[in-house]
């Protein structure tokens, strides 16, 4: 491709290089700069591209995109750098993305959940889906690993052009608030994007719910459609802000104003059983994932297939045939007792798992959980105080504490816990903590294992470790004669 394609649409100051060779990458790291690259600078809360930017020419980069005069060769000025590599990384791959039907899912929680739902319903009604979520990215049917929740701009057009190529016609997505606040989805318009909720998370890089929710709404401005739980208290902010810009379906359990409701509703730890009511239609659905949150994600769901055409009867049809999603109130075990697994990972999450769970235990609830390193501590005493208020036991272990002393983690964690007066343990080696866990249970008892979820790592220390808690689960049955 030539420079003069590559910046179609890009506004710009200055003159393009004469570059004879093609350009072979667009990106923002100097370590991946090779001959024929165009590298982007843009300023970062830690790091400034500019500064790298005499060393990507030296590497032999063909341009270089800078915010402000730098006064080297091969200089290209634009407002945005961020914005700029977004467009340029989709004009590098033909533009994948105005051949596929987008959709996006934002929100604190629940995001994972919905875009797998609407996924595997896409799925059942014929249509080959891709998919860009926190546990992996699928290509129609073959599983790619996920770096991040979504991907930076050039790995997502460039999965975005395999998902082309291998047939798909539609790409689910999670939109983290930190890719949008990065421009990382800039230039894509979404046919449907959906907010699930906005509750405390991220503070750490956003600085406050103000800034948070500005970088979920700022995803409305690249809809067509906007999908909105009603429920939610920035939800119903969302909507009035939204009402005259574009089209707005909004769900609720509690709302009655929402446009799709769920009624009668029968929880177990099975699943869920309700009416799904919108305007004359009223569709009775059962759902095999458990809590009243799961009543909310099926919502969503029901909402995007409704805003894409799909005739109510149908949305029914292919939600009943939907699959649990893994380390999502995943259960491990059922026997004389239950093993589940989840994500939860914040006050909220942690607290709507256990209140989902616990009408239905009739032993003791334990809850193992831990707190995450160089993260917004601010929440650490709301994950404790959802413990004590649902678990009748607690194992107080590590999450991922990175580079923060974990000890540290856990003394600051069970002054709240020890606050709630429920019994509890601590240990800090979470793999021992899990085994530990698993030795208290007796008949009747569920164990729910909260915050790794789907993810088989733990990070100590800076240095990533295998650690897998399905694993960990099935080799201890396995010793206990239980599987």
């Amino acid at each position: 491709m030539d420079l003069a394609a590559l910046f179609e649409g890009v506004s710009y100051t200055g003159t393009l290089p004469d570059v004879s060779d093609p350009i072979s990458v667009v990106t923002q790291d100097s370590r991946k700069v090779r001959p024929g690259a165009v590298f982007v600078c843009a300023k970062g809360r830690q790091t400034d591209g500019h500064d790298y930017a005499q060393k990507a020419l030296e590497m032999g980069a063909s341009c270089i995109v800078v915010e402000r005069p730098l006064g080297l060769p091969c200089e290209v000025q634009v407002e945005n750098g961020r914005k700029a590599y977004a467009i340029l990384c989709q004009n590098f791959f033909g533009w994948p993305a105005r051949r596929l039907r987008l959709i996006a899912v934002t929100g604190t929680n629940g995001k994972t959940t919905v875009t797998t739902l609407i996924q595997q319903a896409l799925q059942q009604l014929g249509h080959r889906v891709g998919l860009i979520g926190t546990i992996h990215t699928m290509i129609d049917t073959m599983e790619v690993p996920a770096k991040y929740t979504t991907p930076e701009a050039w790995d997502m057009a460039a999965l975005l052009s395999r998902m082309e190529a291998a047939g798909c016609d539609f790409a689910v997505m999670e939109a983290s608030s930190q890719a949008l606040d990065q421009m990382r989805l800039w230039g894509l318009e979404f046919e449907v994007g959906v907010f699930t909720n906005l509750t405390q998370d991220h503070l750490d890089y956003h600085g406050d719910f103000e800034h948070y929710y500005q970088a979920k709404k700022s995803l409305f401005e690249q809809t067509r459609q906007a999908v909105v739980n009603l429920d939610d208290a920035y939800g119903a902010r969302l909507v009035k802000e939204l009402q005259d810009r574009q089209p707005v379906m909004t769900f609720g359990v509690q709302n009655e104003d929402a446009q799709v409701r769920a009624e009668e509703i029968q929880l177990s730890a099975g699943g869920a059983r309700f009416q799904m009511l919108c305007g004359v239609h009223k569709e009775s659905l059962a759902f095999p994932m458990p809590g009243s949150y799961s009543v909310d994600n099926a919502l969503a769901a029901a909402c995007v297939l409704s805003a894409l055409g799909t005739p109510w009867h149908e949305i029914v049809r292919v939600l009943h045939a939907t699959r649990g999603v893994r380390g999502r109130c995943e259960v491990l075990y059922a026997g004389d007792f239950t093993v589940l697994c989840d994500f939860a990972h914040t006050g909220d999450a942690i607290e709507k798992v256990l209140s989902a769970i616990a009408p239905f235990v009739k032993g003791r609830l334990i809850a193992l959980f831990g707190c995450a390193g160089e993260r917004d501590a601010k929440k650490r005493p709301a994950m404790a105080h959802a413990v004590s208020c649902y678990a009748d036991f607690a194992v107080l272990t590590s999450d991922n504490p990175r580079k923060e002393n974990p000890f540290s983690i856990l003394e600051s964690v069970e002054k709240d816990l020890k606050e709630g007066g429920k019994p509890y343990l601590v240990e800090v080696e979470r793999r021992t903590a899990v085994r530990k866990a698993l030795s208290l249970l007796k008949k009747d008892d569920v164990l729910v294992l909260c915050g790794k979820g789907h993810e088989d790592y733990q990070v100590i220390d800076g240095v990533t470790i295998y650690l897998d808690e399905h694993r960990i689960v099935r080799e201890w049955l396995k010793e206990n004669h239980l599987q």
